[in-house]
Order: C-alpha cells, then sequence, then structure tokens
C-alpha cells in the first residue's frame, strides 16, 4: 500500500518538473537556436526522462543496501 501513495506524491512533482522544461526551454530557445516546447512536448519530455532514470535510482539504492 505504501508504493500507491508514493505514486500519488510523485504525480505534483512530474506536472511541476514538465513547467519548469518547458520554462527552462522558453529561456534558452533562442541562443540555442531551437523551438521552445509547449506544455504537452514538456511532459512527453519529462516522462521519458523519468522512465529512463526510475530504473537507474532504484539499481542505486539496492546496491547500497
Amino acid at each position: 500500500m505504501g508504493g500507491y501513495f508514493m505514486i500519488l506524491t510523485a504525480i505534483p512533482g512530474f506536472f511541476l518538473s514538465a513547467w519548469f522544461v518547458m520554462l527552462l526551454t522558453r529561456a534558452l530557445a533562442a541562443p540555442l537556436g531551437i523551438n521552445a516546447l509547449g506544455y504537452v512536448d514538456s511532459m512527453l519530455l519529462t516522462i521519458t526522462l523519468w522512465i529512463a532514470v526510475a530504473p537507474l535510482v532504484a539499481g542505486a539504492r539496492r546496491r547500497r543496501r
């Protein structure tokens, strides 16, 4: 049951992270010569990063124990 509540607490962090990604791409788009991301694209990028990083974090935690 604890894992379920951990997922619920991660949801606001996901939306906040996506918002920060959107703001950062808007700030860096002109100097880097790229298009700024909208919120939906930022959400896609954020979930992709979370899916890629989560197994690495879980593996690192298991090695420490």
